[in-house]
C-alpha cells in the first residue's frame, strides 16, 4: 500500500505479462540502488550503447552474468573498455525467482532452466528513450523480470509480430515489477517517455534505473 485514495493493483496486462505495483518497498529499493551504483563503476561499468547501424542507445547499460551487446552475449565488455564482466550475484538471481512468483502464483520451474544468471541495468536520464525491441538473444524461454526504480516512465508493450499496433502503454514507477513470459516472452516492448523528477525524493536518484533479469540458457 502506498497511501494512495485508490491503490494501484496487479494487473495482467497480455498473456503471461503482469504488472505488479509497488512490489519494491523503500528499504528494499534503496539496497538495488546502492548495488547499482557498485556495478555501475569501471572495469566493465555503467557504459554508452552504439548500434551497428551507427545509432547511439540513449539509456546508457551495465551488464552482470553476461555482457549483451547488439545483438549478442559476451563473457567480456566487448563494447566498452572489454573487461571482464561482473558477476551475477546469487541474491539477484534469487530476486529474480521471487518476482516470478509474485506475477505468476509459482516460481520457475526446477533445473538450470530456472536460474536467473543475466542482469541488463539501464539508466534512463530525463530526455532518455528505447524504441520498441525484442529480447530475443537468449535460448531460454524463462519470463523476463524488470524492476524500475527513480523517475516514472511509460512503458508500452506490444504484440510478438510487429513493432506497431496493437500495444499498450503501462505507468512504471518507482518499485513497480513486470514480468513477461509465456505468450508474451517475445514480445515487442519499449520506453516512450521518462516523467523527470517523479521519482521517490527518499530515493535520492535523479532519473529512472531498470534492472531486467533473464535467463540465458547459453551455457
Amino acid at each position: 500500500m502506498n497511501g494512495e485514495l485508490f491503490p494501484r493493483e496487479r494487473t495482467v496486462i497480455a498473456p503471461g505479462a503482469v504488472h505488479v505495483p509497488d512490489w519494491l518497498g523503500a528499504e528494499r529499493q534503496g539496497e538495488l540502488l546502492a548495488a547499482c551504483r557498485v556495478w555501475a563503476r569501471p572495469p566493465a561499468g555503467l557504459r554508452t550503447v552504439r548500434t551497428p547501424g551507427g545509432g547511439v542507445m540513449t539509456a546508457r547499460q551495465v551488464c552482470l552474468g553476461l555482457h549483451w551487446y547488439p545483438y549478442g552475449y559476451a563473457r567480456t565488455a566487448v563494447d566498452g573498455d572489454g573487461a571482464p564482466v561482473k558477476p551475477m550475484p546469487p541474491w539477484l538471481a534469487e530476486l529474480g525467482r521471487e518476482a516470478v512468483t509474485a506475477a505468476y502464483g509459482a516460481p520457475p520451474g526446477p533445473g538450470p532452466g530456472a536460474t536467473y544468471d543475466i542482469a541488463l541495468i539501464n539508466f534512463y536520464a530525463g530526455d532518455s528513450r528505447m524504441g520498441m525491441h525484442r529480447d530475443a538473444e537468449e535460448r531460454s524461454t524463462a519470463p523476463v523480470v524488470s524492476l524500475s526504480l527513480g523517475d516514472t516512465c511509460v512503458f508500452r508493450f506490444g504484440n510478438t509480430a510487429s513493432r506497431g499496433r496493437p500495444y499498450q502503454d503501462v505507468e512504471l514507477r518507482s518499485g513497480d515489477l513486470f514480468v513477461f513470459g509465456e505468450a508474451s516472452r517475445l514480445a515487442y516492448h519499449g520506453v516512450p517517455k521518462v516523467l523527470p523528477g517523479t521519482g521517490p525524493r527518499e530515493l535520492g536518484l535523479t532519473g529512472r534505473l531498470n534492472i531486467t533479469l533473464r535467463v540465458g540458457g547459453l551455457g
